[in-house]
């Protein structure tokens, strides 16, 4: 009877997940919203704000005190009572938006695209974005074994929730792979977490998909963490490990606040301390952590016993790691980071950029039938509000990664077999032989794609791999053994077999030659393949040296922002040809190449940054 009964559940949980993967994107986002009264905001006090279940809105929490403002809270000496409400439903957001229950929409700034026709449907209701809460580093793309880069998701089947926040996420990863939503299968969830229709859930039933977007938690049920591989015990998926995460991907989930026009023109005044009360208690809570991992916060651990009584103890099972992890997935953007989304020209990851990209992505996907921007709030940054209120209002400065921890990461992954388990996208550019000058005018459409595939990735390496050919290395090291006489051939040319020591070696295996090599034991007076390897090695640091310069001159000269501490070079040496044992030139010159490669790293690498923009 029991396995009966479990054999109905999982039919009946496989028949509904169907059921809404082919339904839930045949309606537009008004039309699932429903039929709805627009009416004018309740102003009596407590203004109504919306809150979702993020770490970014642990600081609205301290900000008020609570759900409701308490006395002697930031915004209760700013004058402003609120009362914040869970909604981590849109369309019940939507609803209540357009009722004049609350002026405000909270969201990432893709949801906030998805509802954008439909407030834009009244003058009164029409949006304006006013803040930036917060960058990702908590969102993640899990795939099954086989799963190597993001290219490989071509064709395959992924899954995320509906008007959720992966939408754009998973737009981000398909055009640094040069991919379209056409080149893959979506299955769409209902919920983000703790159901049975949710990514994650679906993703362990369901063995055709391939990739599932999760938050923290459930990214943490299916791998293991952040760096592990699922095993297959203690609820795991056995071979599922991320591949890309926001904790690298970190310009692509832009958490947001959106004001209905007509309270915001009205109410510029107070929407501005809301904003700067936000502001202010992002700035302290950062500082309360700060004391809290050194010696200790009775006021952080308050803030996190308050996260657990308002999400509750399902969501917020402890507080040092499930309160905690919840905020440490989220990068505040504080006053430096909304002065660079708002403001600052040419900004890549900026709101007109991500307002552009976003209104195409819901067209193309059928959430909106015409595109209609949200506004952007017009509030002065430099007013006394802000300046003379708040204490970290510099942009930052300084080199956001630790040169040496990369190039030790990266080094000890190459000697280990290459960068496989690390490698979110690739780019590759081929040179000849010989050559160390790398002109920015000859190799601008390489480095444009690498340019583009790279925006989102503020904390992944750029690492610049130069690559040498093997063939002189393999000559030489079949000489040096043949005249040591610990090397022997048989066959005829073209089809010689060789033997090391009575065993057969075979030429192609990398690994193995390159071990012998470094051994030092096909050393000779006249053929040295030690010696011919490191000069491979060599020529291939200074490719690799001389291409980072050429793209960091090359992005200078289009006047991109560049953080060159993230792009950093290696030379790789004979170590990961493509062809092993190269039977031409034209093959041989396939070895010789400089590959870019987007790198996630550990945390260790990065210099830690109050707030990130």
């Amino acid at each position: 009877m029991i396995k009966k009964n479990k054999t109905a559940i999982l039919i009946a949980v496989l028949l509904s997940v169907l059921l809404f993967q082919v339904t839930v994107f045949a309606q537009s986002f008004k039309e699932r919203v429903g039929k709805v009264k627009v009416a004018d905001v309740n102003t009596a006090a407590p203004i109504q704000i919306p809150v979702i279940t993020w770490g970014g809105d642990m600081v609205t929490f301290y900000a008020n005190g609570g759900l409701k403002t308490t006395k002697d809270s930031i915004f209760d000496k700013l004058g402003l009572n609120i009362e914040l409400v869970v909604r981590d439903d849109l369309y019940q957001q939507a609803r209540e938006y357009m009722e004049g229950k609350s002026p405000f929409l909270r969201g990432t700034f893709r949801m906030m695209a998805q509802a954008s026709e439909l407030i834009a449907s009244d003058p009164k209701t029409k949006g304006v974005m006013v803040m930036q809460l917060t960058w990702s580093a908590g969102d993640h793309c899990v795939v099954r074994k086989g799963i190597k880069t993001i290219n490989d998701l071509k064709g395959k089947k992924i899954v995320l929730q509906s008007g959720g926040p992966h939408v754009g996420m998973l737009d981000d990863i398909l055009r640094t792979a040069k991919l379209t939503w056409d080149d893959i299968e979506v299955v769409w969830a209902r919920d983000l977490s703790a159901s049975s229709n949710s990514p994650a859930e679906i993703f362990r039933i369901n063995n055709d998909v391939a990739a599932a977007f999760v938050i923290t938690p459930d990214m943490i049920g299916l791998s293991g963490g952040l760096e592990n591989t699922g095993t297959g015990a203690e609820g795991t998926v056995a071979g599922a490990r991320v591949l890309v995460s926001t904790a690298n991907m970190s310009y692509s989930i832009a958490d947001v606040y959106v004001a209905r026009s007509d309270f915001y023109y009205q109410n510029k005044a107070w929407v501005e301390k809301f904003v700067a009360g936000y502001l202010k208690a992002a700035e302290e809570v950062i500082e309360l952590r700060k004391q809290y991992e050194s010696k200790g916060s009775s006021k952080f651990m308050k803030l996190l016993q308050m996260t657990q009584d308002i999400y509750g103890k399902e969501v917020i099972p402890t507080l040092e790691e499930d309160a905690y992890g919840l905020l440490a997935d989220a990068v505040l953007a504080g006053h430096p980071g909304n002065v660079a989304f708002f403001s600052a020209a040419d900004n890549k990851h900026g709101f007109d950029v991500f307002m552009d990209r976003s209104l195409e992505l819901v067209k193309k996907l059928g959430i909106v039938e015409n595109k209609v921007p949200i506004s952007k709030h017009d509030l002065d940054y430099n007013s006394a509000v802000f300046l003379n209120y708040l204490t970290k209002t510099d942009l930052a400065k300084g080199q956001r990664f630790k040169a040496e921890a990369v190039q030790q990461e990266i080094e000890e992954l190459t000697q280990r077999g290459g960068l496989d388990e690390k490698t979110i996208a690739s780019f590759t550019i081929k040179f000849d032989a010989n050559q160390i000058d790398f002109s920015p005018d000859e190799y601008a459409p390489d480095f444009d794609e690498v340019l583009k595939g790279m925006e989102q990735f503020g904390a992944a390496v750029l690492a610049v791999r130069g690559h040498a050919d093997p063939t002189l290395a393999l000559k030489t090291l079949i000489e040096a053994g043949i005249n040591k006489g610990i090397l022997q051939k048989s066959g005829k040319k073209g089809a010689w077999e060789y033997f090391f020591n009575g065993k057969p070696l075979g030429l192609k295996n990398t690994a193995e030659i390159v071990s012998l090599i470094e051994s030092g034991v096909f050393e000779h007076a006249q053929y040295n393949a030690r010696a011919v390897a490191q000069q491979a090695l060599n020529l291939s640091r200074k490719r690799a040296e001389a291409i980072r310069k050429s793209f960091i001159a090359y992005a200078k000269g289009k006047k991109i922002n560049i953080d060159e501490s993230q792009i950093q070079a290696f030379g790789v040496g004979i170590r990961e040809p493509l062809v092993p044992k190269p039977a031409n030139q034209w093959e041989a010159k396939m070895n010789m190449r400089g590959e870019f490669s987007i790198i996630r790293t550990s945390a260790e690498t990065m210099n830690p940054q109050d707030f990130d923009f």
